[in-house]
């Protein structure tokens, strides 16, 4: 575990366990609906469910800036040790719930809890990796959000085999138990930019208030930054719509089950989002050595297969144009998906990167936020396919956007 060549991989690893289960905990409830709506009614309704699902992602989205200033400022190790603590709590005490009301609230405290770690874990993975590795590290870490993903598709199957109750419980005590082996193996990087200043300068103490405010401002006069903003959130909004609202779409075009649409749903968008992070973070770290803009280049890629893949899970009719569909999309957002953090670490500095990215996924959640609910109305009036493939024409300007305007003059940004 203290091989310096090994342990950035270890580091990982650890991660990657981490990402499995914030996404597994969060997803399996979009497709347990049907179990739970025998005992909780209030689910019956497309709209209520919408609720529900957007709670989360409002309060994450408002928690995502501060959780990215915390990370920038303490032991990264335990924050993230903290924060599967929580949301695994919720997810454990979820099973008790009797009423809507008790679900509602602890979706919001999942919400707190989970927007601690994706800061705070991008940036320890980008610190022990570099430029010849860092999107294939950080690809390598998206594919454990992919596979909770998938995993929680499994929800409503292992909720009609024993209870939708036992499932939450379970998948709880998973991940305390997991706290654990985190405490034992993981470390923060020894230089972690803030803690070492403020630890050993001499003089007074940097007020933690007035340096988030400062760097929160170094941030927003940052031009480049507000375009990454801009193609981020726009491309979290068919992101947050796969995940929420797949499952729906494959159930209603391909008139089958909600336990089958569920993992069929998932297991798509996880197989091929494995394939577009690996193949994404390989193809970017070669790029970058011999071109500036090559992850750029490489996210650009992604993004403009997910626009096709819109098209087709909106208005396909057949199985093969649905699953193409999902296929399509899942190669395209995981190229683009493995290029995010890297490509923010062109533009500013590893002192600032938790709480830039902070902002960033505060912009995608809030975008997210909106689509989850616009679409919960849009299943309840007929048209989920529809607003799908509208949201092609976003992601093309987007797409326009980025290539056109973001330009870095350096691989990797110091202080």
């Amino acid at each position: 575990m203290n091989n310096k060549k090994y342990y950035p991989w270890i580091v990982v690893a650890l991660l990657w366990g981490v990402a499995l289960l914030n996404y597994m905990d969060r997803q399996m409830l979009s497709t347990m609906k049907s179990a739970m709506m025998i005992d909780i009614t209030e689910l019956e309704s497309a709209t209520n469910f919408g609720r529900l699902m957007a709670v989360f992602l409002w309060i994450y989205g408002l928690m995502s800036p501060v959780a990215g200033m915390i990370a920038d400022r303490v032991n990264r190790k335990w924050l993230i040790v903290g924060s599967l603590f929580v949301w695994s709590f919720v997810t454990l005490m979820m099973g008790y719930s009797t009423d809507f009301n008790q679900i509602y609230i602890l979706r919001a405290i999942m919400g707190v809890s989970e927007a601690l770690y994706i800061p705070a874990g991008l940036s320890l993975i980008t610190d022990y990796h570099q430029e010849k590795t860092r999107s294939l590290a950080v690809g390598v870490h998206m594919t454990g959000l992919y596979t909770g993903q998938a995993l929680g598709g499994f929800g409503a199957t292992i909720a009609g085999a024993y209870s939708w109750e036992t499932t939450f419980h379970w998948f709880g005590i998973i991940g305390i138990a997991y706290s654990l082996v985190l405490i034992l193996f993981l470390r923060d990087k020894k230089d972690h930019t803030i803690v070492k200043p403020l630890a050993s300068a001499p003089g007074p103490k940097e007020n933690p208030v007035a340096a988030a405010i400062k760097g929160m401002g170094m941030l927003f006069v940052n031009i480049s930054f507000w375009i990454i903003l801009l193609y981020f959130a726009t491309s979290s909004l068919p992101g947050w719509a796969t995940k929420n609202w797949l499952p729906t779409l494959f159930s209603e075009n391909l008139s089958i089950d909600m336990s089958e649409a569920g993992p069929l749903s998932t297991f798509t968008i996880a197989i091929s989002s494995f394939i577009g992070v690996i193949a994404g973070g390989i193809l970017s770290d070669k790029w970058i050595q011999r071109n500036v803009r090559g992850r750029i280049y490489t996210g650009s890629i992604g993004l403009a297969l997910t626009i096709p893949a819109l098209l087709l899970l909106g208005f396909g009719n057949s199985f093969a144009m649905i699953i193409g569909g999902g296929l399509c999309f899942g190669i395209g957002f995981g190229i683009f998906d493995a290029n995010n953090m890297p490509i923010l670490c062109q533009f500013v500095s590893p002192r600032y990167r938790a709480t830039a990215y902070g902002i960033m996924n505060m912009t995608g959640v809030f975008a997210g936020a909106f689509i989850t609910k616009l679409l919960g109305e849009s299943t309840d009036a007929g048209n989920l396919g529809h607003d799908f493939a509208m949201m092609a024409g976003l992601v093309f300007a987007a797409l326009v956007v980025e290539v056109i305007f973001l330009r870095p003059k350096t691989i990797n940004m110091n202080d």
